[in-house]
């Protein structure tokens, strides 16, 4: 397969510190499509810059915008036979508030254990782990 078959998405493992006690949380979102929880990622627009990708997905997402962190791994798997690439960033959850859409009914703000053992891919699992040794929480 040729590199224009791939499929380009970004996103990121959003986290804030608790309002109450100040506990790291990460955010997952629920996509009713697919009765997944993962992190907040999408397609990119043809020519977008990847992190302003994952951002543009995370508000859309989440309804909070985010300061970008570390890059984390890239995730590369297939979907219905084609390649798919996804970026990711840690980002720092800023000013927003959700509200139900199209693409996300819910979210959920947990643990980073919480968050493991909600995520529904492993690959995502896999995701918190790096971001958790890129914050020297490991």
């Amino acid at each position: 397969m040729s590199d224009d078959d791939t499929i380009l998405a970004a996103g990121c493992v959003l986290w804030r510190r608790s309002p109450v006690g100040g506990a790291l949380e990460i955010c997952l979102v629920h996509r009713p499509k697919y009765d997944d929880w993962s992190h907040p990622k999408g397609k990119l627009k043809r020519g977008e810059d990847p992190l302003a990708g994952a951002l543009r997905e995370v508000e859309e997402e989440t309804g909070y915008t985010a300061v970008p962190g570390a890059h984390l791994p890239t995730a590369w798997y297939e979907v219905a036979g084609r390649p798919k690439r996804v970026h990711y960033w840690a980002a720092e959850a800023a000013e927003g508030s959700f509200a139900p859409n199209r693409e996300v009914d819910r979210i959920l703000w947990l643990s980073p254990a919480g968050a493991r053992a909600r995520l529904t891919q492993p690959r995502d699992r896999e995701l918190v782990d790096a971001f958790l040794n890129v914050l020297n929480l490991t």
